[in-house]
C-alpha cells in the first residue's frame, strides 16, 4: 500500500494522508474516512522514509544499568508515561552492570539512531566522559549529578546523613557501613559521605572508618555483614547503602540468631519490594524514582523541540524516610 491508494479508497488528498500520519489538522470527517482505511488495510508507513525526510526517528534510547532493579523499573515506568503521551517510543539497552556494553550502547545511539538518549547512570569514567563528548544527540542523565549535562538526581549524601542520625538517635552507637564502589559517585561516594558526616557530628568518628564494600546484590549483602560481624565488635546497628544490601545483611543475621530490631537494628535505602517483604520490614529512604524518569523525559523533549544552545539543567529531587520495623522496638 502507499499513501496514493489509502487517499484514494479514503477519497480525500494524499496531503490529507500526510497530515494524518504526521498529526497534522485535518477535519474530522477526512481523519474518520483515513483511520477506516487504515483500519481494513493494516497499512504503517514507513518509518525508515519518515526518518530520511524528517530526519526524526521519534525513539529515544534508554540505558539502564540492570532491568531487575525495583528502583530501575520504576525510573522506566516514568519515563515511559512521559514519552507515551508525547509519541515517542523507547529503544531500551540493558547493561547488566557491564561498562564495556554501556559505552557500546551510548556509542550506537550517539550516531543519531535515535532522537534523544536518557543514561540512567552508574560509573563514569574517562571513557564515558569521551563518548559523553562525542554525542550527536540532546542526553539526560538520571541518578547522577555530572557537571556540563542536564541531569536529574537524588539527594543521596543527606538522605543517607538522616537516616544515619535516626539510628544514633535511638542510641545505636555500634555502628557499621556496608557500601559500594566509590566508582559510583551517587551510591558509593555520597551515601558514604552522609553516614561519615553524620557519625563524625555525633562524636563518633571512628564509626566511620567501619565500612565494608561490596556489589549491589544481596548476596553481597550477607556477605558484608558477614565480613563486618568478624571484623567490628558491638555492632548494634547497620547502615546499608540500598535495600537489596540491607536484605543479604538481614539474612545472614537471621541465620546467626541475631534478633532485629532488638539485638541490631538495621536501615536501608530506596524503598524497594523488598523493603516490604523481608521480616521484620525494613526502615529506609524513598526516593522518587518515577518522577526522575517522568522529569528526564520532559527535560529531553524539551530539547528535541527547542533551540540548540539551552542552558544546562541539573534538577536534584528530595526523599522521605520511612520508619518500619526493623528499627521499631515494640
Amino acid at each position: 500500500m502507499t499513501i496514493k491508494e489509502i487517499a484514494k479508497m479514503a477519497g480525500v488528498s494524499t496531503a490529507a494522508v500526510s497530515r494524518y500520519f504526521n498529526k497534522g489538522y485535518i477535519s474530522d470527517e477526512k481523519r474518520e474516512a483515513i483511520r477506516k482505511v487504515v483500519e481494513e488495510t493494516g497499512y504503517h508507513p514507513s518509518m525508515q522514509a519518515q526518518t530520511l525526510r524528517t530526519r526524526r526517528t521519534n525513539l529515544i534510547g534508554v540505558v539502564i544499568p540492570r532491568i531487575d532493579s525495583s528502583s530501575i523499573a520504576r525510573v522506566v515506568a516514568g519515563i515511559m508515561e512521559v514519552a507515551d503521551a508525547s509519541d515517542y517510543q523507547l529503544l531500551l539497552a540493558n547493561t547488566t552492570n557491564d561498562m564495556q556494553k554501556e559505552l557500546e550502547y551510548l556509542s550506537i545511539f550517539h550516531d543519531k539512531q535515535v532522537d534523544g538518549v536518557i543514561l540512567v547512570g552508574t560509573l563514569f569514567t574517562e571513557k564515558h566522559q569521551e563518548v559523553l563528548a562525542n554525542m550527536e544527540v540532546p542526553l539526560v542523565i538520571i541518578g547522577q549529578k555530572v557537571p556540563g549535562y542536564n541531569s536529574v538526581y537524588h539527594d543521596d549524601y543527606n538522605a543517607e546523613y538522616d537516616i544515619t542520625k535516626f539510628l544514633l538517635d535511638k542510641g545505636r552507637k555500634g555502628l557499621v557501613y556496608l557500601g559500594v564502589t566509590e566508582e559510583d559517585k551517587a551510591v558509593g561516594v555520597n551515601r558514604y559521605e552522609g553516614y561519615k558526616t553524620a557519625v563524625t557530628d555525633a562524636g563518633l568518628e571512628a564509626l566511620a572508618e567501619r565500612r565494608v564494600i561490596g556489589e549491589f546484590n544481596s548476596m553481597d549483602g550477607y556477605e558484608s555483614m558477614r565480613n563486618a560481624y568478624e571484623q567490628f565488635e558491638d555492632i548494634d546497628g547497620v547502615v546499608a547503602a540500598t535495600d537489596t544490601i540491607a536484605s543479604g545483611a538481614m539474612k545472614f543475621l537471621h541465620e546467626k540468631g541475631i534478633r532485629i530490631p532488638e539485638d541490631m537494628m538495621i536501615v536501608g535505602q530506596g524503598d524497594s519490594q523488598l523493603a516490604r517483604i523481608v521480616i521484620p520490614e525494613l526502615t529506609t529512604v524513598r526516593y522518587f524514582y518515577e518522577e526522575s524518569g517522568r522529569k528526564a523525559t520532559e527535560m529531553l523533549i524539551e530539547k528535541l523541540k527547542g533551540e540548540e544552545n539551552q542552558p544546562i539543567r541539573m534538577v536534584k529531587l528530595g526523599y522521605e524516610l520511612i520508619d518500619r520495623g526493623s528499627t521499631e522496638l515494640k
